[in-house]
C-alpha cells in the first residue's frame, strides 16, 4: 500500500471540497477501497473520512417515503422495522450480499459505489479499461463466465456487483448528494450507474468530489417484494443472475436483474410483460443480449429466476 495523508470532514461540504483535488478519496467503511488499495488498484494520495458526519440516519421523508443517510449500515438498514415492513425487497438484497461482518462495516453510499468483481480489474497484469483507460480488456476473449450479457462494449464486459443496488432500482431511489461549491442535488437511481460505453472507467454520475447524502426511497407501493439470487455458492458469493422484484395481486410489478450488465439492468416496457410470464418478460429485457460461449447460460438462468419469482409472487 503506497503512502497517504488523511483527515476527518466535519461537514459534507467540507468533505466535498477536500476530495475535489486529484488523488482525493472519501472513505468511510471501506470494505472495497481498502482492498483495492493493498492491490494498488486505487492510489489515492489524501483520504478523507466522512465517518463523523451526522449521515447515519434513517428518517420519514413529508411525502411518506425513507430517507436513509448515506452512512447508515447495511445491518442496520437491512434489520430497520420501517424497510421490513414497506420495502421488504430492500432488506432481503441487502442480507443476500456478502457477510454479517462486512455488513456492520458497509454503508449505503459504498454499496452504490463499490466497484466490479472481475478478476482482471483485480490482476493488475492484465489489461483493463477500468483500471487503465486505454489498456485493452482480458476479460473479452478470456474466461468470461461471471460477465455482462447486455449492456457491454468493446471496452468492457464486466458486471455491477451490488445486490442492493439492484433493489434500490425496483424501488425508483434518489440519490442525495453535495458537490465540492457546496450545492447539492438529485440524481434518479436510473441515471446514477452508466454503462461502459467507450469510458467504461467513468462508473457513474457523480463529479469529481461529489459526496453522497443520502438516498431517498418513495412511499412505499405495497405487493409481494421478492430477492431472488443465483450464485455459485449459498453464501458470500456474487450474483451469476439476481431478480429483485415487487408484484401487485393483479400480476404488474416492476422488476430489475442484477448480475447480467454494467449495471442494475431494469427495462420498464418489459414490466408490461409481467401477468404474460417469465418467458415474455425475459424476451424484452434481455433483447439485446451478446452473450460470450462461456456466459450464454445466463439467458436461460434470467428466464428460470424470473418465473421462481412470479411463482412467489402467485403464493
Amino acid at each position: 500500500m503506497r503512502s497517504f495523508t488523511y483527515e476527518r470532514a466535519s461537514s459534507p461540504a467540507e468533505a466535498a471540497a477536500a476530495a475535489s483535488a486529484e488523488g482525493a478519496k472519501f472513505i468511510a467503511g471501506g470494505t472495497n477501497l481498502l482492498d483495492l488499495m493493498k492491490l494498488e488498484i486505487e492510489t489515492p494520495t489524501h483520504l478523507i473520512d466522512v465517518n463523523d458526519l451526522a449521515l447515519d440516519r434513517i428518517e420519514t421523508t413529508p411525502e411518506g417515503g425513507l430517507r436513509i443517510g448515506a452512512l447508515v449500515r447495511n445491518t442496520d438498514l437491512a434489520a430497520d422495522e420501517r424497510v421490513r415492513r414497506d420495502y421488504g425487497l430492500l432488506s432481503r438484497a441487502l442480507l443476500a450480499g456478502a457477510s454479517g461482518q462486512l455488513r456492520n462495516k458497509a454503508t449505503t453510499a459504498g454499496n452504490l459505489l463499490q466497484r466490479t468483481r472481475c478478476p482482471y480489474f483485480y490482476d493488475t497484469n492484465q489489461p483493463c479499461n477500468k483500471r487503465q483507460p486505454g489498456s485493452g480488456c482480458a476479460a473479452i476473449g478470456g474466461f468470461s463466465r461471471q460477465h455482462a450479457v447486455i449492456g457491454a462494449s468493446e471496452m468492457c464486459i464486466a458486471t455491477h456487483p451490488s445486490d442492493m443496488a439492484v433493489a434500490m432500482r425496483v424501488l425508483d431511489a434518489t440519490v442525495e448528494t453535495v458537490r465540492p461549491d457546496g450545492t447539492a442535488r438529485s440524481i434518479p437511481i436510473a441515471e446514477f450507474h452508466r454503462l461502459p460505453g467507450d469510458t467504461p472507467h467513468v462508473e457513474n454520475a457523480l463529479i469529481p468530489g461529489e459526496l453522497i447524502t443520502a438516498v431517498t426511497l418513495p412511499r412505499p407501493v405495497g405487493g409481494t417484494h421478492i430477492y431472488h439470487k443465483v450464485r455459485d455458492r449459498a453464501s458470500y458469493a456474487f450474483a451469476l443472475v439476481s431478480a429483485g422484484a415487487i408484484v401487485q395481486r393483479d400480476g404488474t410489478g416492476h422488476i430489475a436483474l442484477g448480475g447480467v450488465a454494467h449495471k442494475p439492468w431494469r427495462v420498464e416496457a418489459a414490466e408490461a410483460e409481467l401477468p404474460r410470464g417469465a418467458k415474455a418478460v425475459a424476451e424484452q429485457l434481455l433483447a439485446d443480449a451478446k452473450p460470450t460461449q462461456e456466459n450464454a447460460f445466463k439467458l436461460p438462468l434470467v428466464e428460470r429466476t424470473l418465473a421462481a419469482v412470479l411463482a412467489e409472487a402467485r403464493t
